[in-house]
């Protein structure tokens, strides 16, 4: 991925300190010694690899665990497989990274050619039938450390409060880390400075820009509106923006396709991005000129491919089906009835208090840091840069526990990142265990990626 797609936000399919959850049907135990975990997760590489949906839903009807079959159900798990398939396209085995009595990881080549770590995770009694296939995006697969879980929370928060002590000291984290089993908190902390010229240091309270994340606030407004009748997931964007720039786009292009990222729709960031002046990019369709008239990247749903355009433009079809500006309604009806009181999109020269400033190595002569500021639009956008705290984060996971609101597919919990230059955050929820890992960093990536890996690793199991 080149830099300047990853600014303001990255998402958890796309780009670095990303997570990628996709819970399938994999394979058949093996008479081989290997642990079970391995002959399931190279069971599925192949069945994955044969691009038969018969195939993909004899494994998941066979092959997965009661107890997860009730979280999904064999045609959503389908659903999900096919957008996995149309945008990693097939698995190649690397390495076993690390091998656990019910846990196995290994690094991957996918067929658009990112590097994944796929971990399998079994039952612990026999015959030992799949939890779930979690698919992780990496940037540097030399790096990759897979922690052992340790015996208890009490040896967690131990280890957990020593990792980012020496992360900090050696300045390679700065941020807020919230780990808690479901609303019961069993780490809060911060580290480093959120402005480090005026030496303001980070709080529990500090507010981070989010990236990418902000684009599952824009998942839950969609559904919502789709559940009152305002909308339909098979609606084109014609139905609400008459006069997109792109008409084929408008006609052909759906709700369904836009959520998936399978409509075609490009990137708003680019050379048009680059040539405008940040301080102008404040509402929603001040990022339309950047993109929309461009000819669509292939047939919506033919392929899959991240598109910080697409959420742009469902963040104007929230406006024009809920009849309130884009910020408002997800303020009103997402944040609020979370009761996420510090988490907004602020302007960019806004005085926001407990705003942590973005520090990023990127163009910075060796080894010092730099303000981020010059690449962040005027105000983020339903594609993401959005602001929260790690206390927030945690609400906005009890809310979906409670169904205060809904996104598909979190029974089996929810993995979300984002990141850019001077931005980096990963929430990662095992509804299971109850476990939530919250990191808010406001430096590059993969510094909340790195953090949280290792943090789910260290999961007591």
């Amino acid at each position: 991925m080149s830099t300047r797609i990853r600014i303001i936000a990255l998402s958890a399919v796309a780009c670095a300190a990303v997570f990628l959850s996709v819970l399938g049907g994999i394979a058949q135990e093996s008479k081989s010694q290997e642990p079970p975990a391995t002959n399931h997760l190279k069971a599925y590489i192949e069945a994955f690899n044969s691009g038969d949906p018969v195939q993909m839903k004899a494994f998941f009807e066979t092959q997965f665990a009661a107890s997860s079959l009730k979280e999904a159900n064999i045609e959503a798990r389908l659903a999900r497989y096919q957008g996995a398939k149309l945008r990693l396209q097939s698995f190649k085995l690397e390495k076993i990274a690390a091998e656990q009595p019910f846990r196995t990881s290994a690094l991957a080549k996918a067929g658009n050619g990112e590097n994944v770590l796929l971990i399998a995770s079994v039952e612990k009694e026999p015959p030992h039938k799949l939890i779930s296939i979690q698919i992780e995006q990496v940037e540097d697969p030399a790096n990759i450390d897979i922690p052992d879980p340790k015996a208890d929370e009490k040896e967690l928060v131990s280890a957990v409060r020593a990792f980012l002590e020496e992360k900090t000291r050696t300045d390679e984290f700065s941020g807020v880390v919230l780990v808690a089993k479901d609303a019961r908190v069993l780490f809060h902390g911060a580290y480093g400075n959120a402005d480090r010229e005026k030496k303001i240091p980070n709080l529990k309270d500090t507010r981070f820009n989010l990236g990418s994340i902000n684009k599952s606030f824009t998942r839950a407004a969609i559904f919502q509106l789709d559940k009152q009748g305002k909308l339909s997931l098979d609606d084109p964007i014609k139905k609400f923006l008459p006069d997109y720039p792109n008409a084929i786009a408008a006609e052909k292009v759906t709700v369904r396709h836009l959520l998936n990222m399978t409509s075609g729709v490009g990137d708003f960031f680019g050379s048009r991005y680059d040539a405008t002046p940040k301080e102008k990019i404040r509402a929603l369709q001040d990022y339309l000129p950047l993109f929309a008239d461009l000819p669509l990247e292939f047939e919506p749903g033919t392929n899959n491919r991240y598109s910080n355009g697409g959420y742009l433009v469902l963040g104007l079809i929230i406006e024009k089906a809920s009849g309130m500006d884009y910020y408002a309604y997800v303020r009103e009806n997402i944040f609020k009835r979370c009761g996420m009181l510090n988490t907004d999109s602020y302007a960019r020269d806004a005085d926001v208090p407990n705003r942590a400033m973005g520090y990023t190595l990127e163009g910075a002569a060796g080894s010092a840091r730099v303000l981020n500021f010059a690449t962040l639009p005027g105000r983020g956008s339903s594609a993401g840069g959005g602001y929260s705290t790690a206390e927030d984060m945690l609400k906005y996971v009890m809310a979906l526990k409670e169904k205060k609101i809904f996104l598909p597919d979190t029974a089996s919990g929810l993995g979300i990142a984002g990141g850019a230059p001077g931005i980096n955050s990963a929430l990662e929820w095992d509804p299971r265990s109850g476990y939530v890992v919250i990191v808010l960093t406001n430096f590059d990536p993969p510094t909340a990626g790195q953090a949280a890996r290792r943090i789910v690793g260290w999961l007591p199991r």
